[in-house]
């Protein structure tokens, strides 16, 4: 598997830590040439020296962006499309967890719901602002890092102005980066760029895991995580596989709300206009 990564370009998101910094390591001694995306450019400096010392592999690069900002993410895909070709695979992991219990509603800088906004929407923009450089690859893999943690969206409130819960905020971004994968494979069915999800491993020992009190322990290792994830990324056991969810290596059922057409069209709709693709 890690041996068809020797030469491809891969994107990897929230790559300065926990399971990003893993799979940008993983790749990286897979000579594989890897964009680390972060939000701290001092932290992201230390994290490329290590990962260049650790593998050998000088071909890495990073992009910083705070993904609660949508001209951000926006601006973030403007260098990379001037830097890079292409890109083989778009690792979408950045994510933010279920905070803890009572903790009060936050809006990003777009005065969006922050789990949303982070987890979900910047990459719904991310992924459609780099969809040139992943058609001009031969035979693209578009991995959406989810979770087993989904609840259906209330599409009366969004952005969960009324009753908010931490946990329900996560658990509805995560469900919603399920519903894009559906829907995008659909739309890019023939084009050769393959989409799928997965929740990657349970409660690994990463920073939205251990800063959370909704869990009192941690269960599987970051390696497991990684591995499920570059699995999807580059095994050629999942080459043709599209549109699919998994939990770690095995197919398994998201919640039913994300088989539900109508509910992706209507979630599809709110996002062209929360990221200004309404009127194109």
């Amino acid at each position: 598997m890690m041996q068809s990564l020797a030469g491809r370009v891969v994107l990897v998101t929230g790559a300065t830590s926990g399971l990003g910094e893993k799979l940008a390591t993983d790749l990286a001694a897979a000579g594989a040439g890897v964009l680390l995306h972060g939000r701290n450019p001092e932290k992201a400096k230390d994290r490329i020296e290590k990962i260049a010392d650790t593998t050998g592999n000088p071909q890495l690069a990073y992009y910083n962006a705070e993904f609660s900002s949508l001209e951000d993410v926006r601006r973030m895909a403007e260098d990379i499309r001037a830097d890079q070709e292409r890109i083989d695979v778009l690792i979408n992991n950045a994510g933010i967890g279920p905070g803890r219990r009572g903790d009060n509603r936050k809006l990003s800088h777009d005065g969006h719901e922050l789990r949303f906004a982070v987890n979900y929407l910047a990459h719904f923009l991310l992924t459609h602002e780099l969809m040139p450089l992943l058609r001009t690859s031969d035979n693209a893999r578009i991995v959406n890092v989810a979770s087993g943690a989904q609840q259906a969206i209330d599409f009366d409130d969004v952005m969960l102005e009324k009753g908010y819960d931490g946990r329900r905020a996560y658990s509805q971004s995560k469900l919603a980066q399920v519903m894009f994968t559906f829907d995008l494979a659909e739309e890019l069915d023939g084009t050769g760029i393959a989409v799928n999800c997965l929740h990657p491993a349970t409660l690994m020992p990463t920073t939205m895991v251990l800063e959370t009190d909704f869990f009192n322990t941690t269960m599987d290792s970051v390696e497991k995580g990684a591995e499920a994830v570059l699995r999807l990324a580059a095994s050629p056991e999942t080459h043709g596989e599209s549109g699919r969810y998994f939990e770690g290596k095995t197919p398994a059922t998201a919640d039913a709300q994300a088989y539900d057409k109508g509910a992706r069209e209507r979630l599809r709709m709110i996002s062209r206009q929360l990221a200004g693709y309404a009127d194109k």
